[in-house]
Parts: C-alpha cells; structure tokens; sequence
C-alpha cells in the first residue's frame, strides 16, 4: 500500500523530532516549557499592539506551532523551508498553539 507524499514527509519529520530530543507538538501542554523542532511552513510579518511581530508556523509531522517574536520585523535564517528547533512557554490563542520569543537553532538548510 503506498503512502502518499505527504504523509511520508510527515513520518520523515516526526523521526528528526524524535532525534534531536524534542517534544512532538501534538503532546505540547499549555503553559509547560517545551523544545519543538521540524520546518517552518510560513514567515509572516504580522503587527500586534501597533509594534511588529515576526510569525512563523513550525511543523513537525505531528501538529503546527506559531512562533512569535515581538519587536521583530526580520530574523535571518527564519525563512520558509528552514528546519529550526525552538525552545519556550506553550500558550493557546485562538485555539492555537504559540510560543513568543522562543530560544530557537537554526538546524540544516532547506
């Protein structure tokens, strides 16, 4: 039975997740620390409160997490397609998973 390509990346990310270390966003808890790793999906620049916020959606084959860093217009490397590991406090807005101002790494090129 073949598996569609997507859901072989999925799988592909979800093993990388468990290699560095980190916690499966999916079983990320609200208001816990968490370490998060996979590929950023999309980089947004997006205002809050009138300042800039810099928006990046990390997915790692499990679930989606929004990063946020405030007071940021740009961050180099935070591109679409990086692989990065994030550390920080998991808070649900809207229903949705975000971590602001996390540590982050950038991992391998994309």
């Amino acid at each position: 039975m073949a598996s569609s390509k997507a859901e072989l990346e999925a799988e592909e990310l979800q093993k990388t997740t468990d290699d560095e270390g980190a916690t499966p966003i999916t079983d990320c808890a609200e208001r816990k620390r968490h370490c998060v790793a996979g590929t950023l999906r999309t980089v947004t620049l997006r205002p809050r409160g009138g300042a800039p916020a810099l928006e990046a959606e990390l997915y790692d084959g499990t679930d989606v997490i929004n990063l946020v860093w405030l007071g940021r217009r740009k961050i180099a490397g935070i591109d679409p397609g990086r692989r990065l590991r994030a550390e920080g406090l998991v808070s649900l807005q809207d229903g949705r998973k975000v971590m602001f101002n996390p540590r982050y790494e950038l991992r391998g090129g994309s």
